[in-house]
């Protein structure tokens, strides 16, 4: 028996597929943002795939540097007005930043 022949499919068509148009560009490369709630708070996140980036950041979590053209996390506090007080992550700063001690600020 011969094997079955892929067929590629209009993502516009068909039984369950996609039904909403596809996003722009510019969309998938900013990134999406979600709404994350911590102890700490709730927080808006969006993921960063340093490709666009030619700034260098320094992460809150750890103090380091993070280079341009590093995958990396943005985000900032939920409530109105928060997007001024936006920083870059380091993705796993941003997950372990409740475990940090005592003398480390919040930023």
């Amino acid at each position: 028996m011969s094997p079955r022949r892929a067929r590629r499919m209009d993502p516009m068509m068909g039984k369950g597929r996609r039904t909403e148009p596809p996003r722009p560009v510019e969309d998938a490369l900013r990134g999406s943002e979600r709404l994350e709630s911590w102890p700490d708070g709730d927080w808006k996140v969006r993921q960063v795939s340093g490709a666009g980036s030619d700034k260098l950041y320094r992460c809150p979590g750890c103090d380091h540097e993070i280079r341009p053209g590093l995958p990396h996390v943005v985000s900032w506090p939920a409530w109105s007005g928060g997007e001024g007080e936006r920083r870059h992550w380091h993705t796993a700063c941003w997950r372990k930043r409740v475990d940090r001690g005592p003398g480390r600020s919040r930023y």
